[in-house]
């Protein structure tokens, strides 16, 4: 299946939990998390070439060594004809910083679409393996099923979840994970969850993100943005933040609400998905 003019897509992702159980020696955090993927997110373009170079179209405001998108087709370089190159543009809707994987989830969408484009045969187990030395999240995204993740997140076993619909909001700024991850009040959790827990749904009472009172510490904006959409029920922040999501009854409620959000703010309502689209259309 070739689709070099047509868009590839790169969804978000939520942590619908996020427990901190422990430090590693080489300095990373194990911790027990559940992604689930959201039908909104960035779109990838791919113009396969004979140059045997790796090149780009858009500009996001950061070096070509630290594009994820660039370092993923290099990584695919070395399994590859010598000729064989892509330039890689994107449409960019999801924020730098906001804890919904973007970075990541576009890495992933290089591996796999690349590796279909330049004909490479590698399994997703082996594309995942290849993603993990770009970031944590970014073998879920290979994998494309929601999953409950342990480990550094790599560690990933697919589940089946109910797909609400969302709201998700980010205050428009970029939150550091280094320096989250690094604080000196994050602490492990003592109690671990456990994976058959969730036959009884996730709900405010299963988990909660152990890194958000860091976060509304630190980025005041964040803090004010969950207090406002707390009037509307229990939201929670994804990942190391900013940004913060609540499901809802449905996509009304959070057009509306997304219609109120504070000035400060951006948003947008999406439906929770258990595979990630490129395997809804493979």
């Amino acid at each position: 299946m070739v689709r070099a003019a047509s868009a590839w897509p790169a969804p978000a992702k939520i942590n619908l939990f996020l427990h901190i159980v422990g430090k590693r020696a080489d300095g990373y955090h194990n911790l027990q998390t559940v992604f689930q993927f959201l039908d909104y997110g960035d779109d990838l373009f791919f113009s396969v070439n004979n140059s045997g170079t790796v090149t780009r179209r858009y500009d996001l405001g950061f070096s070509e060594e630290a594009d994820l998108c660039l370092r993923a087709a290099h990584l695919l370089k070395q399994y590859a004809a010598p000729d064989s190159g892509v330039e890689i543009d994107m449409i960019k809707r999801l924020p730098m910083g906001g804890g919904l994987g973007g970075g990541s989830s576009d890495a992933a969408t290089v591996l796999i679409a690349l590796n279909q484009l330049w004909n490479l045969g590698l399994s997703r187990q082996q594309l995942a393996e290849l993603g993990l030395s770009l970031g944590a999240d970014v073998p879920v995204f290979v994998m494309g099923q929601s999953a409950w993740a342990e480990g550094v997140g790599e560690q990933l076993t697919p589940i089946d979840l109910d797909e609400p619909w969302f709201v998700v909001l980010n205050p428009q700024i970029n939150v550091s994970t280094a320096q989250i991850f690094t604080n000196k009040h994050l602490t492990a959790a003592p109690e671990m969850k456990k994976i058959r827990a969730l036959e009884k749904g996730i709900d405010s009472n299963f988990g909660e993100n152990q890194l958000e009172a860091i976060v509304r510490t630190e980025y005041p904006q964040v803090n004010s943005l969950i207090e406002w959409l707390s009037q509307y029920g229990k939201p929670r922040m994804s990942g190391s933040g900013g940004s913060v999501f609540m499901p809802l009854q449905d996509q009304q409620q959070g057009l509306e609400i997304l219609a109120k959000r504070p000035s400060y703010s951006v948003g947008f309502v999406a439906k929770g998905l258990n595979k990630h689209p490129i395997l809804m259309i493979e």
